[in-house]
């Protein structure tokens, strides 16, 4: 019965991707860049619910932009979580663009790529955020670069820290945990490590016990005057903080 009902989930999730694909290549260019945000929330949302994942908001998400907001890095989970919390465009790894339909996805959402492999990439894309952050934009990253396994962070990366500097807009620090929603226990189910890859990580999540995805929003930080090494080691520590307040 929990590999029927998982199987469920699946159909119920592809389907609604697809439909997701259709919106993005058929409405996205009549709309506004508000009406997009707000489909691309909406979707998220519902996608969390299809899945078995309720969504508990903590703290206050962006009102508007320019911000720059960093967070942990579990798993492909967290990009569904934070956009249904709030829609921003995250700056993801660039062979996410390639993949069949998840990539149509993730350029209707707003995407920016980096070549993390290439470590001179990281000035290109530096230079969008900043253009974007002048824009207005909510652009999220993940400093520590790539997925932890939940109980602890990775070391922050700095280099993506410049585009708030550069641009004067603020930081704000977010934390990700996904619970088991009976007992609130950490859910090991949508990590995404080592071996994993993201059809076992998602066979794991739709099997699983109903989650719980709790995002915590911390308070903006002004970046005037800041040192982005400095800066990045105290915001590892806020976002320490706010992880252990999910809890």
């Amino acid at each position: 019965m929990q590999s029927l009902s998982a199987f469920l989930k699946l159909l119920r999730a592809l389907a609604h991707a697809h439909a997701g694909w259709w919106t993005i290549r058929t409405k996205f260019p009549k709309l506004s860049q508000a009406e997009r945000e707000q489909h691309v929330q909406e979707w998220a949302q519902q996608m969390l619910t299809l899945m078995g994942i309720r969504l508990e908001v903590r703290g206050t998400p962006p009102a508007q932009g320019p911000v720059l907001m960093v967070s942990n890095h579990v798993s492909w989970l967290d990009i569904l979580t934070i956009h249904a919390a709030r829609h921003v465009r995250f700056v993801s790894k660039a062979n996410v663009q390639r993949w069949p339909l998840i990539g149509t996805l993730s350029n209707g959402a707003g995407s920016l790529y980096i070549e993390r492999e290439r470590r001179r990439d990281a000035l290109r894309v530096v230079h969008h955020m900043t253009e974007a952050l002048g824009k207005g934009d909510v652009i999220a990253v993940f400093p520590e670069g790539t997925t932890g396994d939940g109980s602890t962070l990775l070391p922050f990366h700095a280099n993506l820290l410049q585009a708030a500097i550069s641009s004067g807009a603020p930081v704000q620090p977010a934390a990700l945990r996904f619970a088991d929603a009976a007992s609130g226990a950490t859910s090991l189910a949508p990590r995404y490590i080592g071996a994993d890859n993201l059809w076992v990580s998602l066979w794991r999540v739709l099997k699983a016990p109903p989650l719980l995805a709790i995002v915590h929003f911390g308070e903006p930080q002004a970046s005037w005057g800041r040192d982005r090494r400095a800066w990045a080691l105290s915001l590892h520590a806020d976002v320490q903080v706010l992880w252990h307040e999910t809890h």
